[in-house]
């Protein structure tokens, strides 16, 4: 079975219903075709921090790409270092 994707607007308003409107989060959850621990994560994930709620597809959170900024320069050090040590063998037979 596929797993199902929903929209930024319709997991907002999905919020919405149970905070704004007073619905419980099984009726909510009823009234959606959702389980109400997605819906509840959900809710949680709307109230924490500063960061928006739900950033979408492609759209990474700050940590996450600074994360991923470092990950692509300690690759590059690394190639760079690996290039360093296969140098130095080279002229180290050379001199020899």
């Amino acid at each position: 079975m596929a797993r199902r994707k929903f929209s930024r607007e319709f997991k907002l308003e999905a919020v919405r219903l149970v905070q704004e409107h007073g619905l419980s989060v099984s009726a909510a959850a009823r009234d959606l075709g959702l389980h109400p621990n997605v819906l509840g994560r959900w809710i949680r994930e709307s109230a924490e921090g500063s960061q928006p709620a739900f950033p979408g597809h492609g759209k990474l959170r700050p940590e996450q790409e600074e994360i991923a900024r470092l990950k692509r320069e300690l690759k590059k050090a690394q190639a760079e270092r690996d290039i360093l040590k296969k140098a130095t063998a080279y002229f180290a037979k050379e001199s020899s």
